[in-house]
């Protein structure tokens, strides 16, 4: 651990702090998300119409794109089909896996 007198960067904090798996799931959590808000943006619609349109009442989807919660896969292809996007598995990139 760097003692008090030395700057800490963000990246040496999170990996002192946390183990590479969970960088690893919190880096394609925030991915995800973000994908999720910019196909919505993208096609200028709100978190109100999102709801209206998926079935998901508009504070869950905030609560989901501020990530103050770990929504179920359920809940996440109700968001992603109006939009036209679903999700897929993919291998990750080894730049994502290090």
């Amino acid at each position: 651990m760097k003692t008090a007198d030395k700057l800490t960067t963000w990246e040496e904090l999170r990996q002192e702090l946390f183990t590479q798996q969970e960088i690893v799931e919190s880096n394609l959590r925030v991915a995800l998300i973000g994908e999720l808000i910019k196909a919505r943006n993208e096609q200028n619609i709100s978190q109100r119409e999102l709801g209206d349109l998926s079935g998901v009442k508009q504070p869950s989807i905030a609560r989901v794109e501020n990530m103050n919660t770990d929504p179920r896969l359920h809940t996440l292809i109700k968001l992603l089909l109006p939009l036209g996007k679903t999700l897929a598995i993919v291998p990750l990139e080894k730049a994502n896996a290090h």
